[in-house]
């Protein structure tokens, strides 16, 4: 079924209902494919130090807990729920209700605290993206009314901020972004969902434009004979395949090893994780590019299905034994991108908390 998405405003822009001046200067911050693209090319070049790790945890839990003491206590009951709770896997990107503190029923201060727990891991470009995000609900309610809310976009802090383990999710219709702190230095930013409806609106704006255009600049460079083994298909699968529990549903990887690939195209490759890397603080997506490395980049493969021409419905992933990146933009005549990334064996921090369990057994 059709989904749609959005999210809330920068601490900067506090108006309620004027959306579209804050998101359309916003949308001029996102990063451009030939950004991406050379951003890609140095995707695995980063060495991390723990004390990287630790400083981004700490100003997490800063964030967390300047926003926690501006709520009062019938508003902090709904914005902290357990760790443990099944909740804070309960990630979907459909609009419906959630668990949490809504923007609506913030105060503007309250929702600045809040924002502000979304910069302590998004970047400049992430933020951008988020008001794109917003804007685009935005242009929904025009077209379909005012059950599509701008301001229906849950924070919710699972554990206490500091007290490890604890996380946070940020997510409304078309935005999931879940955030684990297993430890001190231990951080999981995944699963981590992006869509877009429309996915070109009138004026021209592209929520996830640079990524849609390194898939069909991949697809397109190949050469003839490899262009065949990363076609799975000659139509759209019609959606990501790795929604809510079920990451494992797509089998073994399929498609094209980047490690056969030229080096054009394997930065494009690179350059489609960058796409999905570029939206965190650059502290945040050094972690994560030393996660890229770690797994193995060159063993990961690219794998398409759909026609090759403009306009028409398609899908690309990339997959390997822990990096999956889905993009499909089948729905509404191919104008409604869903967008997905997953670290298949660290999502929601499942890694690092067995970790933490094996060394210190809980009662």
């Amino acid at each position: 079924m059709p989904h749609d998405g959005v999210i809330g405003p920068h601490p900067h822009a506090h108006h309620h209902h004027h959306h579209r001046r804050d998101d359309t200067a916003s949308s001029r911050h996102a990063p451009t494919r030939r950004a991406v693209l050379a951003a890609g090319a140095g995707v695995l070049a980063s060495q991390v130090p723990m004390a990287a790790q630790a400083q981004v945890v700490e100003r997490m839990a800063r964030a967390a807990i300047d926003w926690l003491a501006t709520l009062d206590e019938k508003r902090r009951a709904q914005a902290v729920i357990a760790f443990a709770d099944a909740e804070r896997e309960n990630w979907h990107y459909v609009p419906r209700s959630r668990r949490g503190l809504a923007l609506r029923d913030m105060s503007e201060s309250q929702r600045a605290r809040a924002m502000a727990v979304l910069e302590s891991g998004l970047g400049r470009g992430g933020m951008a993206r988020v008001q794109g995000v917003r804007h685009l609900e935005d242009v929904l309610r025009q077209r379909q009314g005012a059950w599509r809310d701008p301001d229906n976009y849950a924070l919710t802090l699972f554990g206490a901020p500091g007290a490890y383990p604890w996380g946070w999710r940020f997510e409304g219709h078309h935005l999931s972004l879940n955030v684990a702190a297993v430890a001190a230095d231990r951080i999981a930013v995944t699963p981590a969902f992006w869509g877009a409806n429309p996915a070109r609106t009138a004026d021209g704006f592209r929520l996830m434009g640079a990524v849609e255009d390194l898939g069909h600049e991949l697809i397109r460079g190949l050469p003839e004979p490899l262009r065949r083994a990363a076609v799975i298909g000659d139509r759209s699968l019609g959606d990501i395949i790795a929604g809510p529990g079920r990451e494992r549903d797509l089998g073994a990887p399929r498609g094209l090893a980047l490690g056969e690939m030229d080096a054009s195209a394997r930065n494009r490759a690179l350059a489609i994780i960058e796409g999905f890397l570029d939206a965190l603080a650059p502290d945040v997506a050094a972690v994560q590019r030393q996660r890229v490395q770690d797994a193995g980049a060159a063993s990961l493969r690219f794998a398409w299905a759909g026609p090759l021409d403009d306009g028409r419905a398609y899908y690309f992933r990339l997959h390997g034994t822990a990096t999956l990146i889905e993009l499909d933009n089948s729905q509404n005549d191919a104008n409604h991108v869903h967008s997905v990334w997953r670290d298949l064996a660290a999502d929601f921090g499942r890694d690092a908390l067995a970790d933490h369990y094996r060394r210190q057994p809980h009662r």
